[in-house]
């Protein structure tokens, strides 16, 4: 039940996250596509739809690796996200 709440909590994170997205087209014509709460997580694509998918990649990755290495995530939407403490 643990896992549930917690894979829920994510998938919620991911999706406040994503909504917060801001993208521009570059005078080359890609998509580039920011989280602005999310210092880093940012992708430059040739169409919306894989700077969509490729931000959202990168902002998983950048999840991972705040909690792995126990940084501060932003709360999003009330929404927080907290490394497990081991003993």
């Amino acid at each position: 039940m643990a896992r549930a709440v917690a894979f829920y909590m994510i998938e919620a994170y991911i999706d406040a996250a994503m909504e917060r997205a801001h993208y521009e087209m570059f005078d080359d014509e890609t998509i580039y596509g920011e989280i602005p709460v999310c210092p880093g997580v940012f992708a430059n694509e040739a169409t919306l739809e894989q700077c969509r998918r490729v931000l959202k990649e990168v902002l998983e990755g950048w999840i991972l690796l705040r909690l792995r290495e126990h940084l501060e995530l932003p709360v999003i939407e009330g929404i927080s996200l907290e490394a497990p403490q081991l003993a």
